[in-house]
């Protein structure tokens, strides 16, 4: 039987993204205030959403998963630190459950799949073919919610 493919996007979903600017000095976040995304280096200290790191280990026994993620545009480290993220938090070895299965895009509903779990509908996951299941929503607040549904 072939596993049903599950995309996962990053922050606010599995990263808690406000935990990284928080760490920023206050100077750098006043300088990058409503672009936060663009501080340098601020995907590296990201910390996880509350249950995240449990529930994906456990979702990736049920399904084909990947992380489907956008990256600043205006902020190159953002690309190479969400990958040190998957690495430290998810694993880099062969056999673990992130091991090559990160797309940086900001076109996700080019990828075929039958769900995307994501905190927004922007960059392709309002298009997205399967479905949308909003983490963060009435319906799926939280990682606990999200795998009652799924598993």
């Amino acid at each position: 039987m072939t596993q049903q493919i599950l995309y996962i996007d990053m922050d606010g979903v599995l990263v808690d993204f406000m935990s990284g600017v928080e760490k920023m000095p206050a100077d750098v976040r006043t300088r990058y205030a409503g672009r936060e995304d663009e501080i340098p280096g601020v995907f590296a200290v990201m910390d996880p959403m509350p249950g995240a790191v449990a529930a994906h280990r456990q979702l990736s026994e049920h399904y084909d998963t990947y992380l489907l993620s956008t990256a600043s545009w205006h902020n190159p480290s953002a690309w190479s630190d969400k990958l040190a993220w998957v690495h430290r938090h998810l694993g880099e070895a062969p056999g673990t459950p992130a091991h090559k299965r990160l797309i940086l895009t900001h076109n996700k509903h080019l990828h075929l799949g039958d769900y995307l779990i994501d905190d927004r509908d922007k960059n392709g996951a309002d298009r997205f073919g399967g479905e949308l299941i909003r983490f963060g929503s009435n319906d799926y607040p939280d990682w606990d919610a999200v795998l009652a549904y799924l598993l």
